[in-house]
């Protein structure tokens, strides 16, 4: 059975843009695309507006419009719909069993980079199995949508950089694979950044070239090279940069993304004591980058 792109649509210009750019991503990675609606009946809050049969006649309106612009846009594209029922969260979940990428929109902070991340969206980021990209509505596709994909021709030459946000100190193969075979579906370059925190008295060095590299900078370019190796020996046509960069984590991805088409980043899949999480890093990061980010589950 092929796996399959999902996204999730609720009406808004938001998903709309997320539906888009994960039409595009199926086409490049010769993946069907799934398209559903989470629909919860809460009448306390609902019934004001419209009763239950007005609202679910409207949120399948909505979808079936969605189908069939995505396949006006994209023919030769196998596109599917679904009204999903129950708690948003859950449904969504249950959608992505077995998917190899889950799509969602989100609004940007005004003229601000950056997520605004709903409750549904960051429940669901949080407690996923799959890799989740976040689309903001202004970037959304423009930057990376080429004549080709306007066509039945998945070609996707030409399309910005994919830049890796690892800590090679942990062990995340998940990760580097989403980030290699995604950066091979684009034809695009892969950037590998690594933040290392040097003390105090180095972090405002600039970074030393040839043999003056201090124990510190030499220790984190050799792990991040030997961790990288293997992934470049099974993806030889992927151009891959790496960087050690310092400082705050945060800011140094936000730097190496800057006019990226997408940026990889990770989440430890498990559970804490109140709950799943996305840590701090990643949280951080889409409340302030400006391009699609993808967010990997690993152990």
């Amino acid at each position: 059975m092929r796996r399959l792109v999902v996204t999730g649509v609720d009406g808004s210009c938001e998903s709309m843009a997320a539906a888009d750019w994960a039409a595009q991503e199926s086409l490049r990675r010769d993946r069907p695309l799934r398209v559903v609606r989470a629909f919860e009946w809460l009448p306390r809050q609902e019934a004001v507006l419209a009763d239950r049969d007005t609202l679910t006649r409207q949120a399948q309106d909505d979808l079936r419009e969605v189908g069939e612009a995505l396949r006006g846009r994209y023919p030769s594209l196998c596109v599917t719909t679904e009204l999903l029922r129950g708690p948003k969260v859950q449904t969504l979940l249950d959608a992505t069993g077995g998917a190899e990428l889950l799509v969602l929109g989100s609004r940007g902070l005004g003229g601000f980079a950056g997520f605004l991340i709903g409750s549904v969206g960051l429940a669901t980021l949080a407690r996923t199995q799959c890799p989740v990209v976040l689309v903001r509505t202004v970037e959304s596709t423009a930057v990376e949508r080429t004549p080709e994909l306007e066509v039945p021709d998945p070609v996707t030459s030409g399309l910005p950089q994919v830049v890796l946000g690892i800590d090679v100190r942990r062990s995340c193969d998940e990760l580097i694979r989403f980030a290699f075979e995604t950066a091979a579906t684009r034809r695009a370059p892969l950037h590998a950044v690594h933040v290392r925190d040097l003390p105090p008295m180095n972090a405002f060095e600039p970074r030393p070239e040839g043999d003056a590299v201090p124990g510190p900078w030499a220790e984190a370019t050799r792990l991040l090279t030997a961790t990288l190796r293997p992934w470049r020996d099974k993806f030889p046509d992927v151009p891959v940069t790496e960087e050690v960069a310092t400082g705050k984590p945060v800011r140094s991805l936000l730097n190496s993304a800057s006019g990226a088409g997408l940026l990889v980043v990770g989440r430890r899949a498990r559970r804490a004591r109140l709950g799943a999480r996305i840590g701090p890093v990643t949280h951080a990061v889409l409340h302030r980058t400006r391009c699609p980010v993808a967010v990997v589950p690993h152990s």
